[in-house]
């Protein structure tokens, strides 16, 4: 889903714009003469870097983590009682360059036996669903709420959302796509910060961090309730309209 297209004036312009978006969502509000600023000041003198993201070549955030950057400062977590039961930190997968993530809720038996998000039965439909909006598993990335399995399967606990949140909001931001697709209530909820179920977010585009979120169901949740498929198609449908696919 990317291709090398000629730079323009436009869409430099708007690369600053979101490099100064990024910015102000890490805290900076203006420059000074402190060492962090004249480090950002230092990376602007530097050779533009070019890429081909989101179908439109850009550049490169100075200082932007990456998500190797992200899972080496994850290392082996014992920031919550999951790390006792678990058997993989499941991280995530895909492309680092996208426009598109899919955010789960937490790994399920399948996940932690292999450390690879949505590998199950839950899995093997999130697969079709992505290959109905005409894309495929490597051109999104994939990731969870938690990065390690509740016991069970059980819903995730406040202070297990407190300690894999900020992992994920660093993904998200390492990545920085237009769009994410947050699948079932608990990721749709955490993103959002709202009490709202997901039955009442889904069918509309929510901001973001700058980006834009579609709350939908989650696959296990359409794996006992087929009927349900319709109106995940229905969202997938608005996806491709505003990610401009055809359908």
């Amino acid at each position: 889903m990317t291709k090398s297209t000629p730079q323009q004036p436009a869409d430099l312009v708007g690369e600053v714009i979101q490099s100064l978006k990024q910015m102000a969502q890490a805290g900076c509000r203006g420059f000074d003469c402190t060492p962090a600023c004249l480090e950002i000041l230092d990376h602007w003198k530097k050779p533009l870097v070019f890429s081909t993201k989101k179908s439109t070549p850009g550049l490169s955030a100075p200082g932007k983590e990456t998500l190797a950057d992200i899972r080496a400062d994850l290392g082996d977590c014992r920031r919550c009682n999951l790390c006792e039961g678990r058997n993989s930190i499941v991280f995530g997968q895909g492309a680092e360059n996208t426009r598109l993530v899919f955010v789960g809720e937490g790994p399920g038996a399948e996940e932690d036996r292999q450390g690879l998000p949505f590998v199950g039965a839950a899995g093997q439909l999130l697969t079709k669903i992505i290959q109905a909006i005409k894309m495929t598993r490597e051109d999104v990335y994939i990731c969870n709420i938690l990065k390690c399995r509740p016991p069970g399967n059980r819903n995730p606990q406040p202070d297990e959302i407190a300690a894999c949140g900020p992992f994920l909001k660093r993904q998200l931001e390492a990545i920085a796509p237009d769009y994410i697709c947050a699948l079932g209530s608990f990721a749709a909820k955490t993103l959002l910060e709202t009490e709202t179920p997901v039955s009442r977010l889904r069918g509309r585009l929510h901001e973001y961090r700058g980006m834009q979120l579609l709350p939908t169901y989650h696959p296990a949740y359409l794996l006992r309730y087929p009927e349900r498929k319709r109106d995940v198609w229905e969202d997938m449908q608005l996806l491709m309209r505003s990610m401009g696919i055809d359908h």
